[in-house]
């Protein structure tokens, strides 16, 4: 059995490890932290604040500057940075089209795109559409056909609408354009393809192609 003189040795011997081990690990995470000339710089940690970039956009025909964290979403920079609460955020994976918006011509799924992609784009909500005094024609027609309901869906069906009547003008074709060399039809298949990125739980779906045939009508 050990004597307790010996068993005080062995507790110092511990003692000193321990402390020798700390230090060595500190050292080490000091040299770690050291960065190589040319490597990326570490990872905020943290209570750090993540470094931001300035994006400068024309947002409903008005120009707009923001400082964004470089990983903000359009949807999220218009939602949460300009306030502009009519585009939606529903699945937030791109799958429902609720926060779709208009960029540069084209209807796009905003939150399946990062903000700072976009300097000097043209963008295009559903508050740059049409006012309640001054309804866009599908604004109108959404309300005359009873094609909102519940209302969730409807600023980005209105948007994907008025896209889609633009994108058959240009004559771009969809899944079920039978003959490429002809002129596109406005028609119940053409519509009901070129919305189906665009979910509406109510399922107002025949009523939405009512309004959107009637702005067609107008502009043929």
């Amino acid at each position: 059995m050990a004597t307790p003189r010996e068993n005080d040795v062995k507790r110092r011997t511990l003692m000193a490890a321990t402390v020798a081990t700390a230090a060595v690990g500190a050292v080490a995470a000091r040299a770690g932290a050291q960065t190589a000339p040319g490597a990326p710089p570490a990872a905020a940690g943290p209570g750090t604040a993540a470094p931001t970039l300035k994006v400068s956009f024309t947002v409903n025909g008005k120009p707009r500057d923001l400082d964004l964290d470089p990983r903000t979403t359009l949807l999220d920079a218009l939602r949460e940075g300009l306030h502009l609460g009519g585009t939606k955020k529903g699945c937030d994976h791109g799958q429902c089209g609720a926060c779709t918006v208009i960029l540069d011509g084209r209807r796009i799924n905003s939150c399946l795109t990062l903000a700072v992609m976009h300097q000097g784009g043209e963008i295009t909500t559903i508050e740059g559409l049409g006012t309640p005094d001054k309804l866009h024609p599908m604004q109108a027609a959404f309300v005359k056909h009873d094609g909102y309901q519940c209302g969730y869906c409807t600023p980005g069906q209105i948007c994907s609408a008025v896209a889609v009547l633009e994108e058959i003008e240009a004559g771009i074709p969809s899944h079920v354009t039978a003959d490429l060399n002809a002129k596109l039809q406005t028609n119940g298949d053409e519509l009901r393809e070129r919305m189906s990125g665009n979910i509406c739980r109510c399922g107002a779906y025949s009523n939405i192609v009512d309004a959107i045939t009637e702005v067609a009508g107008r502009k043929a």
